[in-house]
């Protein structure tokens, strides 16, 4: 990080902060409407169906470890989570078909905040065109949008519990498939580590990550 300085986190933040909160955000509210909406009303009644950051917000998810990132890679990658939205699948009208729906809503949420970036930096690029100053910052908070929201959506689609990709698969499988993966769910987040730290993890993510960082950049009109 040698030339570092706070001018520099100051300009990554002002890029960063409101695609990464919006995108973290969204993805756990997501969760809760979906849960609402199919007959448990836990987040609803918790509060934790709002956009607000702050009921969201994990000191080290949401806070710590994207910031942390942002400064290791010069502003290049960045990663995190909120504190996850409460979902009692028992209230669920159709447990096990609504467990998929439910965590299926969180990728697909960021996905759409996805293309929600890429149509706007195109616009911008269209109206204004790229030179201008407030554009340039506007247009790489776009790019940042399309990034981590793809991101998220890829990660969390890993069919390891608890990730959502893990409670879809679980919903899709028989008892005895969903029986597995509920005995490997503790050890779920460790498995994840394990695979962030060996670089498997970004290895496995990183042609999805590719494909469709292509396909909102193609919308947006962007090379």
């Amino acid at each position: 990080m040698s030339g570092f300085d706070v001018q520099d986190l100051l300009r990554i933040l002002s890029v960063a902060l409101i695609p990464g909160i919006f995108a973290i955000t969204l993805h756990e509210v997501s969760h809760g409407w979906v849960a609402k909406r199919l007959g448990d009303p836990t987040a609803y009644m918790l509060g934790r169906l709002t956009i607000n950051p702050l009921k969201h917000v994990d000191p080290v998810g949401t806070v710590i470890v994207p910031i942390a990132m942002l400064l290791l890679s010069h502003g290049s990658m960045a990663f995190g989570w909120a504190k996850p939205v409460p979902v009692a699948f028992r209230n669920l009208r159709h447990p096990k078909r609504d467990m998929v729906l439910v965590a299926a809503a969180g990728p697909v949420s960021n996905f759409a905040m996805a293309a929600f970036w890429a149509l706007l930096g195109g616009a911008l690029v269209m109206v204004i065109g790229v030179n201008a100053g407030a554009t340039e910052w506007l247009l790489n908070m776009c790019v940042f949008g399309m990034q981590i929201n793809v991101i998220l959506a890829v990660f969390n689609l890993l069919p390891i519990p608890p990730l959502d990709g893990g409670r879809v698969l679980a919903g899709l499988l028989p008892r005895s498939g969903s029986n597995l993966l509920e005995r490997i769910e503790p050890f779920g987040l460790m498995i994840v580590v394990l695979l962030m730290v060996s670089g498997v993890l970004w290895t496995i993510m990183g042609p999805l990550r590719d494909f469709f960082l292509k396909f909102y950049f193609n919308l947006a009109g962007l090379s």
